[in-house]
């Protein structure tokens, strides 16, 4: 059952303080959880440093390299639960979250399968790409070693969006908090004081990253959710094939935007003399990813509230989610932007005290502050587009952005035009800004009236999920006879059924007609002024 509009909103529209709330009850605690999941690579990159230079290089190219994709990859498999929790939370089918989880489970464990032979032969994959045979037997080691890092990767992405579907997170972030302080602790006494170098390493990180799971499967199975955990099912195999292509989807279009930046950092590697140039594009890299971070809870709060309100077919208060996540995004993003601007000198000091770095990184600095701004608002975009389905476009509008415009522009003014760096820089940032400025047109073109009834005969058709609310598809042009197969015997038994999608299988038919027809009424104008042109 749908809940109830909150007191002062009509057909779901929410004032600006209340969305702000609705907002910060997402963005703020996955801030936080994104800061402790982060560090616990980065503690294990300081305590692996003071056992040498051969092994810290070693673990940084795996953190870097091979565990990049990987996450990655599966982070954007388990991104589709965004958009169908989500979705599923807005329209009060609370039951269909643990079989969603289920599936997607099943698809990132399959995932984390495929990119096994990635972790067994780094070793050789590395040497390959003409790295030192020093660094790549230590790495290749290093990797197989994290072997249980990936499936716990597999495991704890579907549990992250089936907690930020339903806005409850902060059980998720003080689970993290706790885990990256063992996980110091644990670093402390294997590597340092037990002296276990790498393989110790990776022994920690494993038992970190299954300590955030064992947790969270005990807050979610103990009883936390039980509208949405019912417990295992048979139904996590039936229709995987929609799932599959909405992960598909997903993963693609976050793996395109993750590797455009490592394709820029390979494409600086490549330019004569380039340590000083890496260290550069390096050092601004580091600030973007602490800058991004906050955006990132953004992306995945709007996603969140997009989805709740298209699911539960408010189609103004989704366009409103959207302006007030952006606008917000952006003011903290331009913060960021005038540290970035003003300490553009200082900043590289944070990181390094060879004068020739700092003083090429302080060239970047203008460019950097751009790349900042614009990021603050491109993932919040992004994350519109999973709230509302749109993965597999806005992939498309990435390859053609990113690496048919960004990339051939950075090998110009880098390569040809010989600006280096700065050139590099140069061609990423127009691909972004290209980029943003498309995904805001799409937004700006958007029928959000139509989007939710398209949304909705997505879920309900190929997926079979729900029922289908008659009277709504009506109002959008789209009969019963459209659908297929068990959404349209839904529907058909569900022909009376008022604005709010409702479960009618627990109900006699005498039982729904007294009750739809003493709320038909009520709702109609509603409906009608909801629905309208």
């Amino acid at each position: 059952m749908v809940a109830p509009d909150a007191p002062g909103m009509v057909d779901g529209r929410k004032t600006l303080p209340d969305e702000c709330k609705a907002l910060w009850r997402v963005a703020g605690p996955v801030i936080l959880t994104e800061v402790f999941q982060f560090m616990i690579g980065f503690v294990t990159a300081a305590f692996v440093g003071h056992v040498g230079e051969l092994e810290l290089a070693a673990v940084s190219i795996v953190n870097g390299v091979v565990e990049g994709l990987a996450f990655g990859l599966l982070l954007g498999m388990g991104s589709a639960l965004e958009t169908l929790c989500g979705q599923a939370v807005g329209a009060g089918q609370l039951h269909t979250l643990g079989i969603y989880l289920q599936r997607s489970w099943i698809i990132c464990l399959v995932t984390a399968v495929a990119l096994l032979p990635v972790y067994v032969y780094t070793g050789p994959i590395l040497r390959l790409l003409r790295q030192s045979p020093a660094i790549s037997a230590v790495s290749g080691r290093y990797a197989r070693w994290c072997v249980p890092q990936l499936f716990a990767y597999a495991v704890n992405f579907p549990m992250q969006k089936f907690y930020q579907a339903q806005s409850r997170v902060w059980a998720m972030t003080a689970i993290s908090g706790a885990a990256l302080g063992a996980h110091a602790l644990l670093c402390w006494l294997v590597v340092s004081r037990l002296r276990r170098g790498v393989l110790g390493a990776a022994i920690v990180g494993n038992v970190s990253w299954w300590l955030i799971n064992a947790a969270q499967f005990v807050h979610i199975f103990g009883g936390s959710f039980p509208e949405a955990w019912t417990g295992f099912s048979r139904k996590a195999f039936a229709r995987l094939g929609g799932f599959v292509r909405l992960s598909l989807a997903s993963a693609v279009m976050l793996c395109l935007e993750t590797w455009y930046y490592t394709a820029v950092i390979i494409l600086v590697g490549c330019l004569k003399n380039p340590e000083i140039q890496v260290g550069a594009v390096s050092i601004s890299m580091n600030y973007h990813i602490w800058a991004l971070m906050v955006t990132l809870g953004f992306n995945a709060a709007v996603s969140v509230r997009v989805a709740n309100e298209l699911g539960a077919n408010h189609p103004k208060a989704a366009k409103f989610s959207v302006v007030v996540a952006t606008t917000t995004s952006a003011a903290i993003g331009m913060v960021f932007t005038l540290i970035a601007l003003v300490a553009r000198k200082q900043l590289p000091r944070l990181f390094t005290d060879d004068d020739l770095l700092v003083k090429e990184t302080a060239k970047l600095g203008y460019l950097l502050a751009a790349a900042v701004f614009l990021n603050s608002i491109q993932p919040v975009l992004s994350g519109v587009a999973i709230g509302a389905g749109w993965q597999s476009l806005v992939a498309f509008v990435n390859i053609g952005c990113y690496y048919l415009v960004g990339l051939p522009l950075a090998a110009v003014f880098g390569f040809k035009l010989k600006l280096n760096a700065t050139g590099i820089w140069a061609g990423m940032l127009i691909g972004t800004i290209l980029q943003t400025i498309i995904l805001f047109v799409i937004l700006f073109r958007t029928k959000w009236q139509k989007e939710v009834c398209y949304q909705n005969k997505e879920t309900f058709d190929f997926l079979g999920l729900g029922v289908v609310c008659v009277l709504q598809c009506k109002f959008h042009g789209i009969q019963a006879g459209s659908l297929s197969g068990p959404a349209r015997s839904k529907a058909r038994n569900c022909r009376r059924a008022p604005f709010r999608r409702q479960a009618c299988s627990a109900e006699s038919p005498s039982e729904r007609e007294t009750r739809t027809n003493q709320r038909l009424d009520k709702h109609a104008t509603s409906v009608r002024h909801a629905l309208r042109p």
